[in-house]
């Protein structure tokens, strides 16, 4: 465990206990309340009043009516506003990290990164409201002219998990509203303040005008269907696990308003070490890649799949960096794995570790929880019969499973019903090319992590871990619609 100075905590410059709903901060009417805590000291962050099914339905008849204002200012009045909010980060970043550390429990240098991500993320999406374009087409009428308008959806629903939360909901927000969409968004009651209420704030102060941007919070079973449902929304984004994705796309697709469903879900990405790659560095992006943020992350590394020949230097080396890994404070400034969200998904991971251990799996390294922290965990001798080497891990446990040569990784890279993110790693960049063709998922990176997001990349899966891209060419495609307007240029000769 870790002994260093903590880092202080910034001076709170926002406030936070209502929710943002029809351009006013106010409680909301469930008459429950949702204490918001710090998962590593226990302590309580924020109350906030949960929200009712009255309450969505204000949010988006506010959304409704201030949509169709801010989709006629100017592309320049909404690229300002954007770039805005970014100086507002640059502001506040020492108050948004320390929220980012106390609410989600990242450990700073995640922290750092998130609000890298998502100062980046407004900035990229400033650059949307110019980058629209229509065009004109031919067509087999003569004398028409046929003009193909890009035009903003309207109402855009966004839910974001608690893992990355500000991150998560900025990468869907800040291009709906830049091309010109309001937003009604529902953060992770976890992370109710960093997924939602902080950046509604952050917003306000740059200038977005009321209603364009409302969050909400409250009980799943209470409002969770009908924020889905809502006839005023047109587009449902949502981050999270395939079972909930599945049930989201299926409301989606039967409420009174047909929904297009933007999905990101599970993942369980291979990190493929071949026989010439570099040990140390392989080991380097094991062990961030695994160990960033807990393991809490989508793209994280979720197998480590190494060949033959190189796998025992692998392990052993492996294994002695993970043992040297400071767990505890995230406060501090060199714990690198702080505490799991909360108890239900301890229970979670400590259940996958009595499966492997009972599964056969050799626990290399390990460790009892203290309060919300788990030891990192290090697994060798996984099959593939072993369930910890097929299921997506939220947390800091790592399964090694044995290729026996080239072939047999891809196999088993592919050995999924996931296809999130991947890696690969090589001397030979070549080689490495030709193995990431063949890897079945959205994303594959070469002698780097599997977690890597740019704010202008396609950031999406395969198979059962996604629908749509993300990104902010991706973004054009699911935020706007085409709407063909023709011209009759003199009169048209019709048969009868």
């Amino acid at each position: 465990m870790l002994m260093s100075t903590s880092v202080p905590s910034a001076p709170s410059h926002y406030v936070f206990g209502e929710l943002l709903i029809d351009g006013r901060w106010r409680a909301g009417a469930a008459g429950t309340i949702f204490k918001d805590l710090d998962p590593y000291t226990g302590r309580t962050l924020a109350e906030v009043p949960q929200a009712n099914v009255a309450d969505i339905d204000a949010a988006y008849a506010s959304a409704k009516r201030a949509q169709r204002h801010w989709a006629n200012t100017l592309p320049g009045q909404r690229a300002e506003v954007l770039r805005k909010a970014a100086a507002i980060m640059d502001v506040r970043h020492v108050e948004i990290v320390d929220w980012l550390i106390r609410e989600s429990g990242s450990v700073r240098i995640k922290a750092e990164l998130e609000w890298s991500a998502v100062r980046a993320i407004i900035l990229e999406a400033s650059t949307l409201p110019t980058r629209e374009s229509g065009r004109i087409m031919p067509g087999d009428i003569p004398g028409k002219e046929h003009r193909i308008y890009r035009v903003p959806v309207g109402v855009i629903s966004v839910i974001s998990p608690w893992n990355w939360p500000m991150h998560l909901s900025s990468r869907a927000m800040a291009p709906a509203l830049a091309l010109g969409n309001a937003v009604v968004l529902k953060p992770a009651s976890e992370t109710v303040v960093t997924g939602g209420l902080l950046l509604g704030k952050i917003f306000e102060e740059a200038g977005l005008p009321p209603g364009v941007l409302n969050v909400i919070s409250g009980d799943n079973h209470l409002i969770g269907d009908p924020f889905v449902l809502h006839p005023a929304s047109r587009v449902i984004s949502f981050t999270g696990s395939t079972p909930v994705g599945r049930r989201i796309a299926g409301l989606a697709a039967t409420g009174k308003t047909l929904k297009k469903a933007q999905l990101e879900l599970g993942g369980n990405n291979p990190l493929v070490i071949l026989d010439d790659a570099d040990l140390e560095q392989a080991v380097n992006i094991a062990t961030f890649g695994r160990f960033l943020h807990q393991g809490e992350l989508c793209v994280s590394v979720n197998r480590v799949i190494v060949e033959d020949s190189l796998h025992d230097r692998f392990v052993e080396a492996f294994v002695e960096r993970v043992k040297g890994l400071k767990y505890g404070d995230p406060n501090l400034s060199d714990t690198a794995v702080g505490p799991i969200i909360n108890q239900h998904q301890l229970d979670g991971l400590n259940t996958m570790i009595a499966n492997a251990r009972a599964d056969g799996a050799t626990e290399r390294v390990g460790g009892k929880p203290e309060g919300l922290v788990l030891p990192p965990h290090v697994f060798t001798d996984v099959t593939e019969n072993v369930r910890l080497g097929r299921d997506e891990i939220f947390g800091p446990v790592v399964p090694i499973l044995r290729a026996k040569d080239e072939s047999d990784a891809l196999r088993m890279a592919n050995d999924t019903e996931f296809g999130l993110s991947s890696a690969v790693l090589t001397r030979n960049i070549d080689r490495g090319v030709r193995f990431a063709h063949r890897v079945e998922a959205g994303m594959t990176h070469v002698n780097d992590l599997p977690a890597v997001d740019l704010a202008n990349m396609p950031f999406g899966g395969e198979k059962n871990s996604d629908l749509g891209r993300f990104g902010a060419n991706g973004m054009f495609e699911d935020f706007t619609t085409e709407h063909w307007i023709s011209v009759q240029h003199g009169a048209r000769q019709f048969p009868f």
